[in-house]
């Protein structure tokens, strides 16, 4: 199985300029859930600088599982005549 993509860190300074919005992109958000009506892309930009300068929430992963987990573990080998 390749190895996947490592994930790309956004640079300091795209951060810090993002974080700077920090308070404008919450008061947006704060109006719009308020008073809001047609307000998408103010919404998606207030969204982005803050995923761009804070980073994305987390997102829980636990489900509930009913029954045996098999978990199998196989090692592909590229080339097997070594």
């Amino acid at each position: 199985m390749p190895n996947p993509k490592p994930k790309r860190q956004t640079p300091a300074d795209i951060k810090s300029l993002a974080r700077g919005y920090s308070n404008l992109s919450l008061q947006t958000l704060g109006g719009i859930a308020k008073d809001g009506k047609q307000e998408a892309s103010r919404v998606a930009a207030s969204i982005a600088l803050l995923d761009r300068g804070w980073g994305k929430p987390s997102q829980d992963t636990t489900h509930e599982v009913k029954g045996e987990i098999k978990v199998v573990l196989r090692k592909m080998l590229e080339d097997e005549d070594d």
